[in-house]
């Protein structure tokens, strides 16, 4: 299991490939990742890599992280991000990671956080049908309906598909396939859609659950 990337959506394109057959890609611009800190078995319980991107002097850094940074002897960073590894001793800190660490065709996952849409109804949060628009229903078309039994078990169980808060939410997309690598720009491109909006951080690494 390797590192992953840190790398912020810029928004998405068409392309077209040799026999013109429209690609929808997603543009992921990836700033060098550094090494910060690594954390092995012995020491920690697990291995993993920490990375850090978008260099700060410290004016963005609160006063807890310059305490991390200046514990470790690092350089400010504005974004950390751990990522699991099978060995933490291939890895050293200082090392840095580009848009070369993926290349065209290799499948990826890419976990981002998903856009806000504040309270939302059962109709627009899980896809219902609402009640019927006529025949006796008054005022409570949107409605969710029923949403628990009689005496026993006399409430409503956990999980129940209701009203509530919608979205803005971590989510990760699995198998996607990387179509281009862009080293001068430093830019990847992603068939297909990943979660977020414009300018939002996300993470890719290698894809775990391979598409069989």
């Amino acid at each position: 299991m390797r590192i992953g990337l840190i790398a912020k959506k810029v928004g998405m394109i068409q392309l077209f490939d040799s026999d013109g057959t429209q690609v929808p890609v997603t543009v992921l611009r990836v700033d060098p990742c550094t090494v910060v800190s690594l954390r092995s078995k012995d020491n920690d319980g697990y291995e993993a890599v920490q990375l850090g991107a978008r260099e700060d002097k410290g004016k963005h850094i609160n006063k807890p992280q310059q305490g991390y940074f200046n514990k470790i002897g690092s350089k400010f960073f504005r974004i950390l991000k751990e990522f699991r590894v099978g060995s933490s001793s291939e890895y050293t800190v200082g090392d840095v990671v580009d848009v070369t660490h993926f290349a065209p065709g290799q499948l990826v996952d890419v976990t981002g956080r998903t856009k806000g849409k504040g309270f939302a109804g059962a109709m627009k949060r899980h896809g219902f049908g609402g009640l019927r628009a006529s025949h006796g229903v008054s005022i409570v078309h949107r409605c969710h309906g029923s949403t628990g039994n009689r005496t026993l078990p006399g409430r409503v169980f956990k999980g129940k598909r209701m009203a509530g808060h919608m979205g803005d939410v971590n989510v990760t997309t699995l198998n996607l396939k990387v179509h281009s690598v862009d080293k001068e720009r430093g830019v990847i491109l992603v068939r297909g859609a990943v979660p977020g909006s414009k300018n939002g951080i996300v993470y890719v690494r290698d894809a775990i659950k391979k598409a069989g």
